[in-house]
C-alpha cells in the first residue's frame, strides 16, 4: 500500500474462513496500490519476509476452526486486523487482550481504510526502529574491539553468552548478533526477560500449549521455542532462572525439540541461543544456584559488553547528542543555536550507573525540555543535570550568579585544554579524541580561553 504517508508497500493477506470478507477488502482498498491476497491456502515458510511488510485481516472464526492454522501462525508473525459478529468488549473469551485491533463483519470501507493506515504507520515506525536498535555507536576503542567480536562470531551458529552491568545494551548486542548471522538472520529474534516471568507459567510461555490443555486455552499457542525456530532467542537476565526451570531450558537446548503442553507430539526446532547476564553466572555455579552444564551449554562464546564509564568520554558524547537531536526532531533542531560546549562537557563528566540507558534517559529529558522551550535554557538544563549528578538543586539566582565560582572553573578548564593539547603535540585532531570532543568544540573552547596555536 503506497499513499501519502506511507511510502513503504505494505500488502494485505486476508484469511476469511467461513466468510465472505477478500471481495469487500479488494472494494474498500480499491483507491489504494495494494494487493489483496487470498491467503486461506497459503502456506507461510520459515524465514519469509513478507511478515515484516505485510498486514493480516483474519475471521475470528479461525480461532475454533482447525484449518485456521496458517492464519493463526500469521497473526504471531504480522500486525493482525480481526474481523468477527461479536464487538471485543462484549466477549473477552472470543477475543483475549492481545487481539487489539477488531472490526465488526458488516464493517465500512472508512472503517477499515483507517484501521489499515494506522497500522502501516506503526509497521514502518516500528521497521525504523528495529532497524535502529542494531544501531551501536563505537567511537570508542572498547567498543570498536566487542563490535570486532561480533563481527568474527556473528555467523558460528553457537550460542552466545553476553557479560554486563544493567544498562549497556545487552540486548542491542544480541540483535546485531542476530542480523549478522546468514541464516538465523533471516528468521525471528524473540527476546525474553528471564527476571520477570511469573512462577506457574513458564512451561506455558516457553513450550507452548495445545487446545483445551487447561482452562482457557481457547486455543493453540507458540511457546518462546517454537516462536523462535529458524531464528534467535534471546534470554536476557539468564541468571534470574530458578533451578527447576534450568533444567527444563537444558533439556529443549539439548533436544532441539519441545513438546507443547497437551500435546504428544514432538516439534524438531533449529535456533541460536543468546542469553546475557549482569551476573557472574560462575559465582552462581559455584554457589549452587546456577548449573554447570546450563552455564557450559550456552557459554559456548562469551562476549564483555563494556561499561559506559569504559567507553569514556567520546561514547558518552556521541550518544548523548544522537539521542538528543532524535528528541527534538531535525527540523526543530535546525532552529535552535548549536548545543552548548558547557552541557556536552557536564554530561562527559556525569558518572551514569545505569549506563546508556540512564544516558539516554537524561537525554530524553533534556531533549523534551529543549523542544517545548524552544532554547537552551541554561537554568532549567542545570537543574536537569543537577539532577542527574545526585546532588541538590541550587537556587535559580545561584545558578545565574556566581562570578568567583565560573571564574575559577573557566581557569580550570583552560589547564585542562592546555595540557591536552601538550600531549598531544598541540594537534587538534588528536586533542579532541583525547578530551572525548569534536574539533570545532575544541576550537570553540580555544577561542573562548584566548589559547593561540604558539602558546608553550
Amino acid at each position: 500500500m503506497r499513499n501519502s504517508t506511507t511510502n513503504e508497500e505494505v500488502d494485505l493477506y486476508v484469511w476469511e474462513g467461513d466468510a465472505d470478507i477478500a471481495n469487500r477488502v479488494e472494494r474498500c482498498m480499491a483507491c489504494f496500490d495494494v494487493e489483496v491476497i487470498r491467503a486461506d491456502d497459503f502456506v507461510i515458510t520459515r524465514g519469509q519476509s513478507l511478515m515484516r511488510q505485510s498486514l493480516a485481516i483474519l475471521n475470528v472464526s479461525l480461532i475454533d476452526s482447525a484449518d485456521g492454522g496458517s492464519g493463526l501462525q500469521a497473526a504471531q508473525a504480522m500486525p493482525v486486523i480481526w474481523v468477527g459478529t461479536v464487538p471485543r468488549a462484549h466477549d473477552p473469551a472470543r477475543f483475549p487482550a492481545e487481539y487489539l485491533h477488531v472490526l465488526p463483519l458488516d464493517f465500512t470501507c472508512a472503517e477499515l481504510r483507517s484501521m489499515v493506515l494506522k497500522l502501516a504507520v506503526q509497521l514502518r515506525a516500528c521497521s525504523a526502529q528495529t532497524h535502529a536498535s542494531s544501531t551501536l555507536i563505537a567511537n570508542s576503542e572498547s567498543m570498536k574491539a566487542l563490535l570486532h567480536e561480533v563481527e568474527t562470531f556473528a555467523d558460528c551458529g553457537t550460542n552466545v553468552l553476553l557479560h554486563g552491568e544493567t544498562g549497556v545494551g545487552k540486548e542491542r548486542v544480541a540483535l546485531l548478533l542476530h542480523e549478522k548471522h546468514s541464516l538465523y538472520g533471516q528468521g525471528p529474534f524473540v527476546a525474553v526477560n528471564c527476571g520477570a516471568i511469573p512462577d506457574g507459567i513458564f512451561e506455558s510461555l516457553f513450550f507452548g500449549h495445545s487446545r483445551g490443555a487447561f482452562t482457557g486455552a481457547i486455543g493453540g499457542h507458540k511457546g518462546y521455542f517454537e516462536q523462535a525456530n529458524g531464528g534467535t532467542l534471546f534470554l536476557d537476565e539468564i541468571g534470574e532462572l530458578p533451578c527447576y526451570q534450568q533444567v527444563k531450558l537444558l533439556r529443549v537446548l539439548e533436544d532441539s525439540a519441545v513438546t507443547r503442553i497437551g500435546s504428544s507430539e514432538v516439534a524438531k526446532l533449529d535456533f541460536q541461543v543468546v542469553s546475557a547476564s549482569n551476573k557472574n553466572l560462575l559465582q552462581l555455579v559455584k554457589d549452587g544456584t546456577f548449573r554447570a552444564d546450563l552455564y557450559y551449554r550456552l557459554a559456548v562464546i562469551e562476549l564483555k559488553i563494556p561499561s559506559l564509564e569504559e567507553r569514556g568520554a567520546v561514547d558518552k558524547i556521541a550518544i548523548f547528542k544522537a539521542h538528543i537531536a532524535t528528541i527534538i526532531g531535525a527540523d526543530r533542531l535546525a532552529t535552535l543555536p548549536e548545543l552548548p560546549f558547557w552541557l556536552v562537557d557536564a554530561v562527559a563528566d556525569i558518572y551514569f550507573p545505569g549506563n546508556v540507558r540512564e544516558l539516554r534517559n537524561l537525554a530524553e529529558r533534556i531533549g523534551v525540555t529543549v523542544r517545548q522551550i524552544g532554547a537552551w535554557d541554561a537554568v532549567r538544563l542545570h537543574r536537569l543535570l543537577a539532577s542527574a549528578r545526585g546532588s541538590q538543586v541550587a537556587p535559580v539566582e545561584t545558578v545565574s550568579e556566581a562570578p568567583v565560582d565560573r571564574r575559577r572553573w573557566d581557569t580550570a578548564e583552560r589547564s585542562r585544554v592546555i595540557s591536552a593539547l601538550d600531549a598531544n603535540g598541540w594537534r587538534r585532531r588528536d586533542t579532541a579524541q583525547h578530551l572525548g570532543i569534536s574539533r570545532k568544540v575544541l576550537w570553540e573552547k580555544m577561542r573562548k580561553y584566548h589559547i593561540c596555536d604558539e602558546e608553550p
